[in-house]
């Protein structure tokens, strides 16, 4: 079977999407309101863009033993949302993504209720999931928002030191 002219591989293998030239969709979205899945999933839904995944975190009870009966979420609001835009850009560049949408809630989270959504669209699948699976850990890892657990008989800040309070300025 014979290539047609310009589609060779590279060397190293294809780089999907590699001749679209698209300029990368970015959503954010740092919200006291309820995420919508459906807003996420029509916000990377592209022509292009045969692969999409999504992520979803919800409020999860029991966690380590304790009856979780809500979360709240505090941002840096003024840098919250640049360090998202920052996260987007950085990993739809690395994937070749066409479209990202990242949103986060922050104020108190319910039980079962979706506390962040995460979505990604490539060309193709592999670069979809890879993707997503960057973009939620990047988020978790960089951008300024904690997460308080509240229990019947108390509650902690999660990933502070013990006795540590978040104060945003």
């Amino acid at each position: 079977m014979s290539v047609p002219p310009g589609l060779a591989s590279p060397p190293g293998g294809a780089v999907y999407g590699a001749g679209m030239n698209l300029q990368p969709v970015v959503t954010v979205v740092l919200t006291e309101a309820p995420l919508s899945l459906d807003a996420a999933f029509r916000s990377v839904l592209l022509p292009a863009c045969g692969g999409t995944a999504l992520f979803v975190g919800t409020t999860r009870s029991p966690n380590q033993g304790q009856v979780v009966e809500k979360l709240e979420y505090e941002a840096y609001e003024e840098l919250a949302g640049p360090a998202m835009e920052r996260v987007a850009r950085e990993a739809s560049a690395r994937h070749g993504l066409g479209a990202v949408y990242l949103a986060h809630r922050v104020g108190v989270v319910p039980q079962a209720e979706p506390s962040v959504v995460v979505a990604a669209s490539a060309p193709h699948r592999a670069e979809a999931f890879a993707g997503c699976r960057e973009l939620i850990d990047e988020l978790k890892r960089t951008v300024p928002i904690w997460k308080k657990e509240h229990w019947a008989d108390g509650g902690r800040w999660v990933g502070l030191p013990e006795g540590e309070e978040v104060h945003p300025a």
